[in-house]
């Protein structure tokens, strides 16, 4: 339910950006400000989605187990020191190790990933218009 809640949002996104539709401004000001739309958001999307899918591998978090003298690890040794020699179950690392073993978090990691970029290139492009207004 919860992935599908997300595929929704992110096809949300993709749609505002695909139609450029902005608060307060007529279809002129949007056809002058080609800073907003899809094409513009898309290589933040693509990396952000890349690297978070990526990232759980690369930390160590594998379908194959917890890789050795990983990050994983590392955040396996600490947690059964800090809890008395045992991982929680449902903790953060019993978690992360759920999602790498099953795969299905690399899909996950990629939507937030992308939402991540998606809201990195929001963030520029609205502080490159507050550069452009003060000039």
């Amino acid at each position: 339910m919860r992935q599908k809640a997300v595929s929704l949002v992110l096809c949300y996104l993709l749609l505002f950006t695909c139609l450029g539709v902005e608060a307060g401004k007529s279809s002129d000001d949007r056809s002058k400000d080609s800073g907003s739309g899809f094409w513009d958001a898309l290589p933040y999307m693509v990396v952000g989605g890349g690297l978070m899918a990526a990232g759980l591998p690369v930390l160590g978090f594998t379908s194959a187990g917890i890789a050795a003298n990983s990050m994983a690890a590392w955040m396996m040794s600490w947690s059964a020191v800090l809890n008395g020699g045992g991982v929680p179950a449902g903790g953060l690392v019993a978690t992360l190790q759920s999602l790498g073993a099953t795969g299905g978090g690399s899909a996950v990691m990629a939507k937030v990933g992308a939402g991540l970029g998606y809201v990195a290139h929001k963030t520029l492009a609205s502080g490159k218009e507050e550069g452009d207004e003060e000039e």
